[in-house]
């Protein structure tokens, strides 16, 4: 039902990941979808929210986005976000995904964290970039683990997705693979490390998922199409 990420954070630092399993909601959503906007109904959404804080105990209500494949950064007023940013104690940052990419971090002093929705439009337009733009630590003392997404081998684009990046960084061509005339397989882990580290982040954890091929925990909206949503939290733990 939960997945606890294997990276080297604070202990005052909770983060975790959900999968399909361990909720309410019927079929194509089942079980633990926690997105409103997929067609859910709404009860079974709200049940599955009080589990998730429930179970996690989380502190508060976590910070819920109106995500929109954006590189805006929510620092607790404007929800219309894409990440989110807090040095406040008890204050979860959550993001919902079934394919794109999400992101949490965590400096090593355990005082700031960040969740970020990375779509391939936010990591192309610099998703990344702006949520660290907010850390007060510099890059090489911050943590980043990289939770469940669609893997290289299950993320089929066209060509303006390899124009995207590749005009902005010819490096990152080393993250596609060409299939036909025009399609590529896509790396979203490897784009993202390569942004990661080029942005002096040199802690890097997680990336061996696939929402795709495993549809036994993970929703995916590129498989299914009408399917829910899985939460990504971050939170900084009041330590006194």
């Amino acid at each position: 039902m939960i997945i606890k990420p294997n990276w080297p954070a604070p202990a005052n630092v909770f983060a975790a990941s959900t999968t399909r399993q361990g909720g309410v909601s019927q079929a194509p959503f089942d079980t633990f979808n926690v997105a409103h906007h997929v067609g859910d109904s709404p009860d079974d959404v709200q049940k599955n929210r009080v589990i998730l804080r429930e179970t996690l105990a989380l502190p508060s209500e976590p910070l819920w986005l109106n995500q929109t494949h954006s590189n805006s950064v929510s620092t607790g007023g404007n929800c219309e976000a894409d990440a989110a940013y807090t040095r406040e104690p008890n204050t979860p940052l959550v993001i919902m995904t079934a394919d794109c990419l999400p992101i949490l971090l965590c400096d090593t002093e355990g005082t700031e964290v960040a969740a970020i929705h990375a779509g391939w439009r936010g990591l192309a337009h610099g998703v990344i970039e702006n949520t660290l733009k907010h850390f007060s630590a510099k890059p090489e003392n911050i943590l980043a683990w990289l939770g469940p997404a669609i893997g290289p081998s299950a993320f089929e684009v066209g060509q303006d997705v390899y124009d995207a990046f590749t005009q902005h960084d010819a490096q990152a061509a080393q993250n596609f693979t060409a299939k036909t005339p025009g399609k590529y397989h896509c790396d979203m882990y490897g784009l993202a490390k390569q942004r990661l580290s080029q942005l002096g982040v040199q802690h890097i954890s997680g990336g061996d998922f696939c929402t795709y091929t495993d549809k036994r925990r993970f929703y995916s909206y590129r498989r299914d199409q009408r399917t829910g949503r899985m939460a990504h939290l971050i939170c900084l733990n009041q330590t006194d």
